[in-house]
């Protein structure tokens, strides 16, 4: 039932809370153990106490020696082999061979050396551990029973001695008074503990989730962010700060000074102004790296609040890259600019048509070399116009037509070997080779829209590749990991590219060139996504030990003729 009713929202009470929390609860556990080490205590005194007693030459029965032995005995036995798991419910077999067996030893020893020893005190015991460890039912049913003992045995001395019995009755009902007050307030602490615990488990779990969210969101922040306290030491370090600062910050041990550096030196400076005037500071930082020339850092601080005196506030220091910012600002606004430029274009295409043919009917008519020449710049620019014009519009419809219907497939190898040395006739480019390695394979592609993905990709492995043989290579091969799948690769010798350049490969009007229109890639994945293909870039060697270079990869989708087979 309480189950249930927590299930609908309900607030649960003071023992559902001590039962939900208990099963779990450390400190409850530590109680138990410290009765059982109290229990081999109290049984190591009676023992000693008998052992006194006829020392010193009184009349010591053996049974109170034999009880207090095994007393002892199963004390130690209980404290190492009894397993207890909070709260104690009901009159059990645990309560029996715990609580039962200190109720019925104590009376026992209470009967056979009332006259010389008075055991009432050590009753404290069993009343504490079934108030602390158990229900309120088990405690207040050990007082009671603890109470009708005392009781029964002031009835003994009465019918022994029955000129002034009150004394006794008094003092028995006194004392399991005392005893129900003191397991009351016991019961009730040990409630409030659990309570406690179990409110601070979960404010631990919700603290250790929260910090694991935490992590996780400044892992994956494209900023670097940095945590250093009042004495300049760094606590926490992001990923993009070890891209953006190029150090080895990875390498060092939490925490490090932020001075270790010397191209951190200003980092620091910043940090100990923030905390002197205890206020936010913002300041553009030339970083050394450890390759290639310094780079430009927008730093950004802020000091942690605290509401306690005694704690210090830390720095939170944020990094931004001002190149990777600039070109994610500069892609936006021709993001923006590429939404117009898709109907302009429309508009241009048709004037420009008419200069090109203008210019190729002046050009027959001319016999001076010099306005022929004039003539073949405009031609050529106006070419060159039109291949842009074609981009925008290209990129206009492949994302207007994400879905290709599955009707025309081509043999990929013939294909590429074709377009590769269309390419080559009409750039004259030099040391460009091919290697054609998926026999058979067919692939889902329209051959247009190939041509312009090949053509796209060689294109920009000219603009960095060297001039030596081999320095450009179409490959086609089969990957066998999976479904089986044909793939296209265009490999060049150019040199790596900067990380920030490669976040931003394949979006639209991103280029590192400012000649270059920005699209070739973006349309070269749009057409991969109409056909189901994908297309990525990664840094390596074709061949172990050899040069390392960029490759585009295209992974195209299963034929039709693939997956009915």
């Amino acid at each position: 039932m309480s189950s249930l009713r927590r299930s609908r929202g309900e607030p649960a009470t003071d023992w559902d809370v001590l039962d939900l929390g208990a099963g779990d609860s450390t400190a409850l556990l530590r109680l138990w153990r410290g009765f059982m080490a109290a229990r081999c205590f109290v049984a190591v005194v009676l023992v000693l106490l008998q052992g006194v007693a006829f020392a010193i030459g009184q009349a010591v029965q053996p049974l109170p020696i034999v009880l207090s032995g095994g007393y002892l005995v199963l004390a130690w036995l209980e404290m190492r082999y009894a397993h207890f798991e909070p709260p104690i419910r009901g009159f059990s077999t645990l309560w029996l061979l715990t609580i039962g067996v200190d109720l019925g030893i104590f009376s026992a020893l209470q009967v056979l050396q009332g006259g010389s020893v008075n055991y009432t005190p050590l009753f404290a015991l069993p009343v504490l551990m079934s108030a602390v460890l158990g229900t309120l039912l088990v405690g207040l049913g050990t007082t009671a029973t603890v109470t009708l003992l005392l009781l029964a045995d002031a009835g003994w001395h009465w019918l022994q001695q029955p000129n002034d019995p009150s004394a006794r009755f008094v003092q028995a009902a006194l004392t399991g008074t005392g005893l129900f007050v003191v397991a009351l307030l016991a019961h009730e602490l040990a409630r409030r503990l659990a309570r406690e615990e179990a409110v601070a488990q979960r404010s631990r779990s919700h603290a250790q989730m929260q910090a694991q969210v935490n992590d996780l969101v400044i892992e994956t922040l494209t900023e670097g962010v940095l945590v250093i306290d009042a004495e300049g030491l760094v606590h926490t370090a992001n990923p993009a700060a070890d891209a953006i600062l190029g150090q080895g910050l990875a390498q060092l041990p939490m925490p490090f000074p932020l001075h270790t550096q010397p191209a951190w030196h200003a980092l620091a400076a910043l940090a100990r102004q923030t905390f002197a005037r205890r206020a936010p500071q913002t300041e553009e930082i030339p970083v050394a790296q450890a390759r290639g020339a310094a780079r430009e850092v927008r730093v950004r601080t802020r000091l942690t609040p605290t509401d306690d005196r005694r704690a210090d506030s830390l720095c939170v220091m944020f990094l931004q890259d001002l190149r990777e910012l600039e070109a994610r600002i500069r892609t936006e606004k021709l993001a923006a600019m590429g939404r117009m430029s898709a109907a302009v274009a429309h508009e241009i295409r048709n004037p420009l048509a008419a200069i090109a043919q203008a210019s190729a009917l002046l050009s027959e008519d001319l016999t001076d070399p010099a306005h022929r020449k004039l003539t073949d710049m405009v031609q050529h620019n106006a070419q060159r116009l039109a291949r842009i014009v074609d981009d925008v519009l290209d990129v206009s419809r492949a994302r207007q037509q994400r879905v290709l219907s599955l009707g025309e497939q081509l043999v990929l190898d013939p294909a590429a070997q074709i377009l590769a040395e269309e390419w080559v006739r009409q750039t004259q480019r030099k040391g460009v080779r091919v290697a054609l390695d998926a026999p058979g394979s067919e692939v889902r592609f329209e051959a247009e829209h190939l041509r312009r993905l090949l053509v796209n990709l060689l294109d920009n492995a000219a603009r960095y590749a060297s001039q030596r043989e081999g320095a450009i290579q179409v490959i086609t091969t089969l990957q066998r990991a999976g479904v089986q799948r044909a793939a296209l690769l265009v490999w060049s010798d150019g040199a790596p590219l900067e990380p920030a350049v490669q976040r931003h490969l394949f979006e639209p009007f991103f280029s590192s060139e400012s000649r270059s229109s920005g699209l070739g890639l973006f349309l070269c994945r749009e057409l991969c996504r109409r056909h189901g293909a994908t297309i990525g870039y990664e840094r390596r060697a074709l061949v172990p030990g050899g040069p390392e270079g960029n490759e585009f990869f295209v992974s195209f989708a299963p034929s039709e003729n693939r997956l009915t087979q």
